[in-house]
This record gives structure tokens, sequence and C-alpha cells, in this order.
């Protein structure tokens, strides 16, 4: 099989700095870009890179779930707008999508940063610990998943976050494959609010969707 039958989906919002990088990855593949109403020129250039662009009401499950809609192909590869895929990338997702009953699984490639400090390392170790103990990746891992299995499970539900987290344990763990290639995501965020203070936030909001608290409420703290 080749890549003939994939198409990527991405999320935007205000992402015009780290977009050229996500799609330059992805040259050949045709792309869908579902912006949430940036206001930096993000969809201006995600045309003018090759992305087939449509609008979508704000949110990543609402965003997520129009570029699905909107995408013609049978094979969807989900990815954030800061996560560059890695070398080998493409092998990996073709004999993934080679292997027999790979319609009836899922796919994410491994975590990784766009720097190696030392809390950039830890932080890795932890998404590794995560995906292997919890089998639970996040969207920054990109999830490749069949068009019909994607149908069958409802697709991302219309929440601001956790849209990922949902999809995920639809699938179960014993449907998800880990890819051996990497999913580079910017550490922008982590230096921006600070190493420690983000990923004990995004622990305690992944406690409470845990808990039952609904997801629009969780973003709210997490804003």
């Amino acid at each position: 099989m080749t890549l003939s039958e994939l198409a990527v989906v991405i999320p935007t919002l205000n992402a015009a700095r780290s977009l050229p990088g996500t799609l330059a990855a992805l040259r050949g593949v045709p792309v869908v870009v579902a912006d949430g109403g940036s206001m930096d020129g993000t969809p201006d250039l995600a045309a003018r890179l090759g992305a087939h662009v449509i609008a979508a009401p704000r949110g990543r499950g609402p965003q997520l779930a129009a570029g699905a809609a909107a995408a013609q192909a049978a094979w969807l590869l989900f990815l954030h707008a800061d996560t560059r895929l890695g070398e080998g990338w493409r092998a990996a997702v073709i004999r993934f999508l080679d292997a027999p009953g790979a319609e009836g699984r899922a796919a994410h490639f491994r975590f990784a940063l766009d720097e190696a400090s030392p809390p950039a390392r830890r932080l890795t170790r932890a998404v590794a610990w995560r995906c292997r103990i919890l089998g639970l990746p996040y969207g920054d891992q990109g999830l490749l998943i069949h068009r019909d299995l994607y149908a069958a499970l409802g697709g991302h539900p219309p929440w601001p976050l956790f849209e990922d987290v949902a999809l995920v344990r639809a699938l179960g763990r014993r449907r998800l494959v880990a890819l051996p290639a990497e999913a580079i995501t910017s550490a922008a965020r982590w230096r921006r609010d600070g190493w420690l203070f983000r990923s004990a936030r995004n622990l305690l909001c992944l406690g409470l969707y845990f808990a039952g608290l609904p997801p629009r409420l969780i973003a709210r703290l997490y804003a």
C-alpha cells in the first residue's frame, strides 16, 4: 500500500509560526486544515502551502470532526499544528497499513520534543511510561485510524480538550499500535508556562476528567 489512501487532518488556531514546519514534513500527502478562527493569517498561509483549508467551530474536537468529514481518504491521520513528523514516518505508516487487520486498529507515534534539555528528557520518559503502562497517547502523538473505525467509535466528541483521550479510551489499548517513528512537538508551551507548572496542570486536568468533571469546565481551569 502507498500513502495515496491517507489524508492528514490538522486543527489550527493562530498557528502561522509552527504550521510551515509541520506541513513541510507532509509533502505529497493531502492535508486538511480545519481552522477555528485564526487572526494571524494561518488559513491563507496553509492554502499557499498546499493544504485544503476549511473553517470550523472553534475547539479541537469540533475542528477535528469537521476536518475528518472534509477529508477524501480511507485513512485519517490526526496531527497537531505544532507537531512535526520525524524521519521514517512514511515507512512506519505504510508498514502499519499493510499489516493484516489494520482497519480494526489505530496507531500513534512516539512523543518527542524539539529540544533536549533535562526537563524535556524527563517529560519524554514520562509520556513513554504513560503510553506503555496506561495505553494513553495524547493528540500530540498523532492518531492514524481508518475512516470506518473512526465513524464506528463516534469520532471526536465536540469538546475543547480531552477529545483525544476520549477517542483513545473508546479504542482501548488492545487496538492501539505504537509506530517506530517520532512526532516532534514544539516545547514552546512548556518553556512559556514552566515545565513543572504545565506538567502539573495537565495532570490535574486529566485527574478531573477521569473523576467525571465535564471537559468544558476543565477547559476553564486549563486556560
